[in-house]
Formats: structure tokens, C-alpha cells, sequence
């Protein structure tokens, strides 16, 4: 059964708020969802994700407060 798990091949994904996941190499993304190019075991996928997935905060959320006055006194 370990063996099968580790035959798995997964893709990563990216939504519009860019916001990574793992989905199975064999299913078509799923909807929202684009393949970054990455495919692998479970645990090489989620070790990509951790090396570019590095503000986990929603894009939406990140322009929002780059836009907000900054609260400096100089």
C-alpha cells in the first residue's frame, strides 16, 4: 500500500489569488485552478509549493494593503 502512495504522481496549482495547491496529474484542474508546471510525488510538489509559496496571504489582500496609506510619521 506504501508503494502505491508513492506512485501517485500529483501536479501543483495556482488560483487567481494566487494560492497553491496539489491536484492528481491525472485529472484536469479543476476549475479556477492552472497548472504551474510542477509534477511529482506528493512530497516533491508540496516542497515546490513551499519554496515559491512564500506570503500567504491572498494576492487580493496583498494589493489591498500596498495601496493603504502607510501610517509613518516622517
Amino acid at each position: 500500500m506504501q508503494e502505491e502512495r508513492n506512485e501517485i504522481q500529483y501536479k501543483v496549482v495556482v488560483n487567481h489569488e494566487e494560492q497553491y495547491s496539489i491536484w492528481f496529474a491525472e485529472r484536469e484542474a479543476p476549475l479556477g485552478w492552472n497548472e504551474v508546471g510542477k509534477r511529482g510525488s506528493k512530497e516533491e510538489c508540496l516542497a515546490y509549493i513551499k519554496t515559491v509559496w512564500t506570503d500567504m496571504r491572498p494576492l487580493s489582500l496583498r494589493k489591498k494593503m500596498e495601496a493603504a496609506p502607510s501610517n509613518s510619521n516622517e
